[in-house]
């Protein structure tokens, strides 16, 4: 059997596990490795002829295996430590995790977390063995009853294989809904701390490089999640099976749909409050957020729910203000940079809006992508009732606005912050809803397959976390698009697509991995979603759209 292994091949005469392989080629660092493009743990044995690529910390496949992995063993700390506790993990502020202890009979505070770290840590040292096993639904059914894991139980109902895969470590037994590492002792970076109401769990990222980024505390963005939270509670939707209750009969599913559309329209009333009650001060609201957030669309609903209190916003385009290509910045390989802030006239950006400001009347640009070229476009001024809304990757930038005082302006912040959860112990990421999002967004407008879309992906990511994120701090309003009911419409959209990608594709393992969590969630029909919901954004049907 021969493998080719980072340019060189090895043979071996019997099957062998890719951690032996490792050790044989001297790959360092690895948590994972691709076989003939499928992504495969440590564990996994070779059977023939292949071509294997180590995969490190700075590969987004294997953190999320190091992740999983740091889950389960924080998990089984818990359950050593304190067998009463139901422990759940969401993911939090700043790239982090937070775990909170429900049923939890003691005080949760830093002695309490002091002994968990001391737990893991010597669930570590002791490089404890993680093996998988596959049991039947009916034999994990019946252990996750023995174990009081009911949240576990709930979600084999909707699972399609008659089968599932367990990982025992010692006598304690999981499931982490993802790839894990062969042992413990692979753990060696991460960081536990005491923060309300639980506990916040670092870990290497790998846009990092394998780092684990500073923790910065974000007021505004820990109460939406705590929002997002409580309104899980409060619906009873905070998991796929609470989801699917809702989807079994279509008056439910109305029901649902509209609830979650009302927190929208909550939202929109408060921020409408905010706006109205510094109206005299205020000229410019700017709204950023990362890509599939809902900006366009939330965007003209702002403008509506300010027209109901009597004003007349004006829209105006950033993107009107793109140079010339070849005036943009340089990526790297030489390409333009095209969300570079520079990539924008920022100067007659600055000129227009502090004219308008001024009472005074201007001429706007328009500019024409299929030439490249800007045009002259409406003319334009203001009123004291009419506030100025822009959208776009750099509306919270201050280099973009300065011409403007800050008393004067109103900035949003919008993106999805759920609290959603496979089961207690299994998150479900914001950016995979994005990246869902985007992958019917772009088929629906843009006749772009789901492998175009994730060849940008990278790219759109590397953009959100140089110019969108460390803006979010200016941020008057939190605004959380997230829609609980929006998984179980966009499946239908998203399975088609990602189905299609083939296995010998590099984007194979991202379409099974959301492959992978879609399949558990039940159908909910596009028409019952509202034509001025946020989700037509994606799906199509907006009225906002033409």
């Amino acid at each position: 059997m021969k493998l080719s292994v980072q340019n060189n091949t090895y043979t071996y005469e019997n099957a062998v596990s890719l951690s032996d392989v490792a050790k044989k080629s001297n790959a360092k660092d690895y948590l994972a490795a691709t076989v003939n493009g499928r992504l495969r743990e440590l564990s996994f044995i070779v059977t023939k002829d292949a071509e294997v690529e180590f995969l490190s910390y700075n590969n987004p496949d294997a953190i999320r295996i190091y992740e999983s992995t740091l889950r389960y063993v924080i998990a089984m700390a818990v359950k050593n430590l304190y067998p009463e506790a139901k422990l759940r993990f969401n993911y939090s502020i700043s790239r982090s995790i937070l775990a909170v202890m429900d049923e939890f009979k003691g005080t949760l505070d830093v002695a309490t977390v002091e002994n968990i770290k001391n737990e893991v840590a010597r669930l570590i040292a002791a490089d404890l063995k993680i093996t998988r096993k596959r049991v039947s639904i009916g034999e994990a059914t019946k252990l996750y009853t023995e174990l009081g894991m009911i949240e576990k139980v709930a979600i084999l109902k909707y699972r399609e294989e008659d089968y599932v895969n367990l990982y025992q470590c010692e006598k304690y037994i999981n499931y982490m809904f993802g790839y894990m590492l062969p042992s413990t002792g692979f753990l060696k970076n991460y960081t536990l701390f005491l923060y309300h109401p639980g506990f916040i769990i670092q870990y290497p990222r790998a846009e990092y490089n394998g780092e684990i980024p500073q923790f910065k505390d974000e007021p505004r963005f820990g109460l939406a999640l705590k929002e997002a939270a409580k309104w899980g509670r409060i619906i009873q939707g905070n998991t796929i099976p609470k989801i699917n209750e809702y989807a079994k009969d279509y008056q439910s599913a109305v029901d649902f749909v509209n609830m979650c559309e009302t927190k929208h329209n909550h939202q929109l009333s408060e921020l409408g409050d905010l706006i109205q009650s510094n109206m005299d001060n205020i000229r410019l609201i700017a709204i950023a957020g990362p890509s599939s957030s809902g900006k366009t669309t939330f965007s003209n609903r702002l403008r509506v729910e300010l027209m109901t209190r009597g004003y007349k916003p004006v829209m105006i385009s950033i993107d009107d203000y793109y140079n010339p290509k070849h005036l943009a910045p340089r990526n790297d390989d030489g390409s333009p940079d095209l969300e570079h802030v520079d990539a924008l006239d920022v100067e007659l950006f600055n000129h227009d809006m502090s004219k308008l400001v001024q009472g005074q009347r201007v001429t706007l640009p328009r500019f024409n992508f299929k030439t490249g070229t800007r045009e002259q476009g409406r003319s334009v001024s203001l009123t004291e009732d009419t506030p100025i809304i822009i959208e776009g990757i750099h509306a919270l930038n201050e280099k973009l606005t300065r011409s403007i005082p800050k008393h004067q302006k109103f900035n949003i912040y919008i993106a999805p912050q759920t609290q959603l959860h496979i089961d207690d112990h299994n998150p479900i990421s914001i950016t995979e809803l994005r990246l869902l999002r985007r992958i019917v967004r772009d088929q629906k407008y843009r006749n772009s397959s789901a492998i175009d879309t994730m060849d940008m992906w990278p790219s759109v990511r590397r953009g959100e976390f140089k110019w969108i994120y460390p803006t979010q701090k200016e941020a008057n309003y939190v605004f959380n698009s997230e829609l609980t009911y929006e998984f179980a419409v966009l499946k239908k959209h998203a399975v088609t697509q990602l189905l299609a990608i083939p296995r010998d594709n590099r984007h194979y393992i991202t379409a099974n991995r959301l492959l992978k969590f879609l399949k558990y969630f039940s159908n909910i029909d596009d028409d019952i979603v509202p034509c001025n919901s946020l989700l037509r954004e994606f799906i199509g049907g907006s009225s906002f759209h033409h």
